[in-house]
This record gives structure tokens, sequence and C-alpha cells, in this order.
């Protein structure tokens, strides 16, 4: 899923500051349990998709896997990394059981998520191998 808005390699400005920011970003369920499939896999990319627009970064390429989210963001300097990644797993996950109420007793204690992540910066000439591999993630 690209959702590229004209992101073309180009540097951002703001107020006194120049910058272009993209971080490939994985976490995964608790204990690897294979959850996210089906309609919950559309529709926590959909929610992802939503936290996104309503915080003002960009989801560059997204896929969920039955076990683990991998997403591409575009992001201002501003944004600190460790409450964007709070933000998108404490949304969806409450989203999820409140529209999917099973997902919760397949899941030890009922928490959605392992508590750690992955993040790595990318840069300009590694930015299209990222989006390769988040693309050729799901099992076809």
């Amino acid at each position: 899923m690209s959702n590229v808005n004209n992101y073309n390699g180009q540097l951002t400005y703001g107020r006194g500051y120049v910058y272009s920011l993209q971080y490939h970003i994985v976490w995964c369920t608790k204990y690897r349990k294979q959850v996210l499939t089906g309609n919950v896999a559309a529709q926590c990319k959909e929610y992802v998709m939503q936290i996104a627009k309503d915080y003002a970064f960009e989801v560059m390429e997204c896929e969920v896997m039955p076990d683990h989210i991998h997403i591409l963001v575009n992001t201002k300097p501003q944004f600190y990394i460790p409450d964007m990644v709070k933000i998108l797993k404490g949304n969806t996950a409450r989203w999820l059981f409140m529209r999917y109420p099973q997902i919760k007793t397949q899941l030890y204690g009922g928490h959605l998520w392992n508590p750690s992540y992955c993040v790595t910066t990318v840069s300009e000439h590694s930015l299209s191998k990222i989006k390769e591999y988040i693309q050729k993630q799901p099992v076809k």
C-alpha cells in the first residue's frame, strides 16, 4: 500500500529548519500470536492510516502480517519516535479490541502488542529498498 504524497526524496522546509526523516518501524503481537488476519488485518491497516492522518505524519508503506506490522513513515523532526509508536500501538489495540473482542481471548493477559519495537532510520539510498521489502512481506 503506497500513500506517498508527492514524496520524491526532497527536503521539507519548516520554520527555521530543513528536514527529510523516514523511519522503518516494526512491532509484534504479544507472544507472536497470529491474530492479525483477514478483516482484523485490514482494519488494523486502516487504523494505522487514520492515526497518521490525525497526528500529521505520513505512512509511506504499511503491511500487516499475522503477528507483526511493518510501517515506513515520513515525519517532522518534532515527532518523538517513542511517542509515535505508543500512539500507534495503543490506539490500534484499543480500536481492535472494541471491534473484535474475541482477539483478547486469544492473548494471555489481554495485551495485543509486545512492549518492544524496532525502528531504523532510512536514507535516500535505502528508501526504495525498504519500500520494496515491506511490499514483499505479505505471503501471496
